[in-house]
């Protein structure tokens, strides 16, 4: 009969004891579940003790597998966090190391030495598709309230895993709009000639100096790696003026180098005549004051002859004179004493007749002759001199 059919009685279904006169023995509940485990081992009702290792051992097992359940292996690169009911305990670095099982103790792993990659304006999508804009991240305004289209792309590692994963919520979210922030405000300090031109690296670099100070004050255990400025550009709307006034700018830059690339010629070229002009005119002037000293110094020296022997140094110059005048002419004019004719000697016809065309001898110039001529009449003129002289007195 069913312990629940009528005229059953309120009898345990475990025990078989009537219920009615108050709650089941907790002796008798374990003592027949201990029966039970035995007859499916092989024991009978008889020999309860017999099964109780066996109980015991499976406790033990257990209690073994969740003991295991506590070893876990670092690789290299990472770091393990371990929280015990979710507070920080401890950071294991690689190898094998053991906690105490869930829920207890858990572990995280963190990759340190894993480049992470962040893009602020675009977003690539793979490497076989085309950048995509992202308008709101992207125009900014410069300082010269000009709208840009900036893309940047920064690298940052892990430095810390204790605090990149407890200091900050969404660490990747806020290392996005700490750069974004940064990036708004190096461009508002700039033109936008210089973002788009020259000033591309100074503008990453300070990026990436403001992004880790403010990431620092946060302890975000973020260390950013490198910070590239993928590209820079006005808004599409103006692409085609700018373009313009981009070719403009290289046109003057061109005409500008033309200029400086001529005057590098000409100027040194210029240079060099200057100075061969101004070394001839020293060199000229330094010409013309030695050759006035030297005739100055002369003229003294002939003046203070002239003073100890006037009438010697006066016939001497009269006949320098002549010697210097007529020895140029092949004509030879011959003063006659006592009379005021002059006697004209066709010299070079004297001497190409006594000369003849056999004649072996060495010719005499015309020069030569009239200096023999001149010493043979030297003192007929002297005394020409003197007698003039004496009727002047």
């Amino acid at each position: 009969m069913s312990w629940n059919e009528p005229g059953g009685g309120k009898k345990d279904p475990w025990s078989g004891q009537d219920q009615s006169g108050g709650p089941p023995d907790l002796e008798e509940v374990i003592r027949s579940l201990q029966e039970k485990i035995g007859g499916i081992f092989g024991g009978g009702r008889g020999a309860p003790s017999d099964s109780s290792w066996l109980i015991w051992l499976l406790v033990g097992v257990v209690l073994l597998l969740w003991l295991a359940s506590g070893m876990y292996i670092v690789q290299e690169g990472n770091r393990g966090v371990v929280t015990r009911f979710g507070k920080y305990t401890e950071t294991t670095l690689p190898g094998l190391h053991w906690h105490l099982p869930y829920p207890v103790e858990t572990v995280e792993i963190v990759d340190v030495e894993h480049q992470r990659f962040l893009e602020l304006g675009y977003r690539s999508g793979g490497r076989q598709q085309p950048l995509g804009s992202v308008p709101q991240e992207a125009l900014m305004l410069t300082g010269d309230e000009n709208i840009v289209d900036v893309r940047l792309a920064v690298q940052y590692t892990i430095s810390n895993a204790r605090d990149f994963l407890f200091n900050i919520k969404g660490p990747e979210n806020t290392l996005r709009e700490v750069t974004e922030s940064a990036l708004r405000e190096v461009v508002g300090r700039h033109t936008m000639d210089f973002v788009l031109t020259e000033g591309r690296s100074e503008i990453a670099a300070e990026v990436k100096k403001l992004t880790q100070e403010i990431m620092n004050t946060y302890q975000s255990g973020i260390a950013i790696a490198t910070v590239n400025l993928v590209d820079a550009q006005p808004p599409e709307e103006v692409q085609g003026a700018f373009e313009d006034a981009i070719k403009a700018r290289e046109d003057k830059q061109r005409f500008i180098n033309e200029a400086q690339a001529y005057a590098n010629e000409v100027i040194p070229k210029a240079r060099g005549q200057a100075a061969r002009i101004l070394e001839e005119a020293q060199g000229y002037k330094q010409k013309i004051v030695a050759k006035a000293q030297g005739e100055a110094s002369r003229f003294e020296q002939i003046l203070a002859e002239y003073e100890q022997a006037p009438e010697v140094n006066r016939i001497r110059m009269y006949l320098d004179a002549l010697e210097s005048v007529l020895g140029k002419t092949d004509t030879v004019m011959v003063d006659v004493k006592g009379g005021n004719n002059l006697l004209y000697l066709p010299l070079d016809k004297f001497q190409s007749k006594a000369q003849g065309p056999k004649t072996q001898s060495a010719p005499v110039s015309s020069q030569e002759a009239a200096r023999r001529m001149l010493q043979q009449r030297q003192p007929a003129l002297r005394r020409s001199v003197r007698g003039r002289e004496g009727r002047g007195r």
